[in-house]
C-alpha cells in the first residue's frame, strides 16, 4: 500500500503545482490590476502561465501533429493514423499518405519505452514520410493498462517486435532508435532461426546499449553502482486509484522525468527562468522553441516494473545481448544466425547516453554475416537526440540511411494487401509470457 500512496503523493504535487500556476496566472490577470503600473503581476502571470503548462504536459500524451507532406507531385497529401495491430502493452501503427501509391521503402521505426511516448520520434517520421512507408511501434502507458493484461518484460517486448515483423512483411527495413536496438537484434536473431522467411531485409540500429560496457556514461555507471534490491526499493511504486491500472507496479513516468532533469538540471533551470522572462515581455508564442521542445519532453509516461528490471539486470548489468546469451521465452537466441539481413550501426560521436562503442558492438556479434552486408557511421558532433532528429539527422545520417535501405533492397515481396488492415490481436496473440 505505501507504494501506491507514494505514487499518489506524485500525482498529488503534480496536480497542486498545476492549480497553483493556474491561480497565480488568474490572480495575475485581473483586470484591475492594469490599474496598477507595477511589473510584478506580469512576472506573476507569467511565472503562473510557465508553471501551468509545465505541469500539465506531464500527464498528456503529445498529438503526432503531422497533418499532411507535400509529395513528388508537389500537391499536399493528407496524413493518417491507422491501427495495424493493437497489443495492451503497445500497438503497431501505420502513416498513410493519403492519395499516394504505397511507397517501395517501407520502414518500421523501433521506438524506445524508455520514459517518453513515441512521438519523441516525431520529427523522424516526419523526414522518413515523403520516401518511404512509415509504420512505427506505439507503446502504450502502463499506469492505463490493467492489472488483467499480465506482465510485460523485455522478453515480451521482444515477442512483439516478432509478431510486429512478421506482420509487415519481409520487404522491410527496421530502424530501431537507442533503448530498443538490443531487443531488435535479438527479435530478429529469433525470426532467423525459427521464421526466416520473416526477416526484414535491413536493420539500422541507432545509439542503442547493444555492450553498455563498450564506452562508460553515467548510465552504465548507475546500472553497475546500485543492486536490484535498490532500484527495487526506491524506483518501483504501484499505480494508485486514479487509473485503469490501478495497483500495476511500475516505475513511474514523474519519477523518470525527475531523474531526466537532474542530470542537466542547471541548463533546465536557466531554460524556465529565460522562458518566463519572455512570456513577461510578450515575447513568448505558444509554438516556440522552448515550449516546442518541453511539451514533448515533459511527457512521460510510466513502464511496467518488471520492463525496467529486467533491463537494468539482463542487458546493463548481465549483458545478455552483448554476450549472444538472451534468452526469449525459453530460446536461447543466437545472434550469429542472422546470415542475410544487412544491418548498420549509427552513433553520435557526442553521445553521453550511449557512447561510441556500445552501438557498433553488434557487428562483432553479427559471426554469421558477410562484411559486405555490415556498416556503420558515426557522427562526429551530434549528441544522443541528434542522430535521429535534427540537424544532424536531416542533413547527414537520414541520407545515409535510406541509401543504406536501397542498397539492401529487391523486388518488393508479394504482399497481401496494399493498405493495412485492423486486426484485434489482443485477442489472440501468441504472446506466451503475457
Amino acid at each position: 500500500m505505501r507504494y501506491m500512496m507514494t505514487y499518489d503523493l506524485m500525482e498529488t504535487l503534480r496536480n497542486t503545482n498545476q492549480w497553483l500556476g493556474a491561480t497565480a496566472l488568474s490572480m495575475a490577470s485581473y483586470p484591475v490590476f492594469s490599474m496598477v503600473p507595477n511589473p510584478a503581476f506580469q512576472w506573476m502571470a507569467a511565472w503562473g502561465e510557465v508553471t501551468e503548462r509545465t505541469f500539465e504536459r506531464m500527464v498528456c500524451k503529445p498529438d503526432w501533429g503531422i497533418e499532411s507532406i507535400t509529395g513528388e507531385d508537389g500537391r499536399d497529401h493528407l496524413i493518417s493514423v491507422e491501427t495495424v495491430l493493437e497489443r495492451p502493452f503497445g500497438d503497431l501503427i501505420h502513416f498513410d499518405v493519403q492519395g499516394r501509391d504505397d511507397m517501395d521503402r517501407r520502414v518500421l521505426l523501433v521506438a524506445p519505452m524508455s520514459g517518453h511516448y513515441a512521438t519523441l520520434l516525431r520529427s523522424t517520421v516526419r523526414s522518413l514520410l515523403p520516401d518511404c512507408e512509415v509504420y512505427i511501434t506505439d507503446w502504450h502507458n502502463a499506469r492505463d493498462i490493467p492489472v488483467s493484461a499480465g506482465k510485460f518484460d523485455i522478453e515480451d517486448y521482444t515477442l512483439y517486435l516478432v509478431d510486429f515483423m512478421r506482420e509487415l512483411g519481409s520487404d522491410l527495413h527496421v530502424i530501431a532508435v537507442c533503448q530498443p536496438a538490443p531487443l531488435t537484434l535479438a527479435a530478429t536473431a529469433y525470426l532467423a532461426e525459427l521464421d526466416p522467411d520473416a526477416q526484414p531485409r535491413s536493420m539500422t540500429l541507432i545509439g542503442g546499449p547493444i555492450d553498455p560496457d563498450a564506452a562508460a556514461t553515467d548510465v552504465t555507471d548507475f546500472g553497475r553502482r546500485v543492486t536490484m534490491g535498490q532500484l527495487e526499493e526506491t524506483m518501483i511504486q504501484r499505480v494508485g486509484y486514479k487509473y485503469k491500472g490501478v495497483g500495476r507496479q511500475v516505475y513511474p513516468g514523474l519519477l523518470q522525468l525527475a531523474s531526466f532533469i537532474s542530470m542537466n538540471a542547471d541548463r533546465h533551470g536557466h531554460a524556465f527562468a529565460n522562458q518566463i522572462s519572455r512570456v513577461a515581455q510578450g515575447e513568448a508564442s505558444d509554438r516556440d522553441p522552448h515550449n516546442k521542445f518541453y511539451d514533448e519532453y515533459l511527457s512521460v509516461m510510466d513502464m511496467t516494473a518488471e520492463f525496467y528490471l529486467s533491463t537494468v539486470e539482463r542487458i546493463f548489468k548481465g549483458r545478455e545481448i552483448a554476450r549472444n546469451e538472451f534468452v526469449v521465452d525459453g530460446h536461447k537466441v543466437d545472434i550469429g544466425a542472422i546470415t542475410r539481413v544487412a544491418v548498420k550501426t549509427v552513433e553520435g560521436g557526442k553521445d553521453d547516453i550511449s557512447a561510441p562503442g556500445q552501438c557498433v558492438a553488434a557487428l562483432d556479434l553479427l559471426t554469421g554475416l558477410p562484411d559486405a552486408k555490415k556498416a556503420s557511421y558515426v557522427e562526429p558532433n551530434a549528441g544522443h537526440y541528434g542522430i535521429f532528429a535534427g540537424r544532424a539527422w536531416r542533413e547527414n545520417i537520414r541520407p545515409l540511411v535510406l541509401e543504406f535501405i536501397d542498397a539492401n533492397s529487391e523486388a518488393p515481396a508479394p504482399r497481401h494487401r496494399t493498405k493495412p488492415r485492423k486486426s484485434k490481436a489482443a485477442k489472440g496473440a501468441h504472446l506466451s509470457a503475457v
